[in-house]
């Protein structure tokens, strides 16, 4: 087997709802330099503080010393330049929006700035790796690294196999992955969903339909789910986390790749068409507008 990738510095595209906390759990578990580049600098600056007001919550909590914050925002690296988040970075993690079309623009373009060694990874929750692979020189060097929402908390990454991606690669990935103190899955074929939003989608639309078709209240869906299922939260309050927009993007990429069966409910579309996607909008199934 070849020498697996030495990973030391970190490139991540996008400073928003992922990107930030990818960026974190970088520098704060797995040591690493950190360059944080998005499109616009008012992005760059919400997602700098998002990141600040998070490490302060550690630091009230005792989890961190405020010479360990200034040390944390010490190693990110934020910048408005494509070419030069990239061009030493040995890893390169995606987290632009979820949109096909803008992920593969924003691959080949680091495709080009990149050194040739360096992985590039998506933290897309549903396109094809493979697809996205296609837009580089390097497809056995692009794998999917997918976090979930907060990446500071939430333990969980599934690492995904493209088509052409190396076993090297998605061993180094892996590897980056438990560095940063994360638990890995490895899914092995590149398909729709992968392993989590496979069944968590079709199971955040029915309980959109159950609550449309007026067969039971939010609280009580929620409710119903949280005790009977034993989920940390109910599927409609964790859809105003997820947003229902990415909800119904994602259904729609499983309806069209997999089955039908995956096709979305009209209330969710609805939700969409109203803009109540949820936190992120400060309305959706609840009322985020106070805290």
């Amino acid at each position: 087997m070849k020498i697996l990738t030495e990973i030391k510095r970190i490139a991540v595209l996008g400073a928003g709802l992922m990107g930030h906390g990818i960026c974190q759990v970088a520098v704060q578990n797995g040591g690493y330099e950190v360059n944080l580049r998005d499109v616009e600098q008012r992005f760059i600056d919400n997602g700098f503080q998002m990141i600040k007001n998070s490490l302060q919550k550690f630091q009230s909590k005792g989890q961190l010393t405020e010479a360990q914050v200034a040390e944390i925002l010490n190693r990110i690296h934020p910048t408005l330049d494509l070419k030069g988040a990239v061009s030493n970075a040995d890893l390169i993690i995606e987290a632009v929006p979820e949109n096909v079309e803008l992920k593969k623009a924003t691959f080949k373009e680091t495709d080009q700035y990149a050194p040739s060694h360096a992985i590039i990874a998506s933290n897309t929750s549903s396109i094809s790796i493979t697809e996205l692979g296609t837009a580089t020189s390097r497809s056995e060097k692009v794998c999917g690294m997918h976090f979930f929402n907060p990446p500071q908390l939430m333990k969980l990454v599934e690492v995904i196999k493209g088509a052409k991606t190396s076993d090297e690669t998605t061993q180094t990935v892996l590897d980056v992955a438990h560095k940063m103190g994360k638990e890995t899955v490895l899914v092995k074929k590149d398909c729709p969903g992968f392993i989590v939003n496979r069944v968590l989608i079709p199971a955040l639309n029915e309980a959109v339909a159950l609550y449309w078709e007026g067969i039971a209240d939010r609280d009580d869906i929620d409710k119903a789910v949280k005790l009977g299922l034993n989920w940390p939260m109910g599927p409609l309050m964790l859809l105003d986390y997820v947003g229902a927009d990415t909800t119904l993007a994602v259904a729609e990429v499983l309806e069209k790749e997999l089955d039908p069966k995956f096709h979305p409910c009209q209330g969710l579309k609805q939700m969409v068409k109203a803009q109540l996607l949820g936190r992120k909008t400060g309305k959706g199934f609840y009322d985020w507008t106070q805290k």
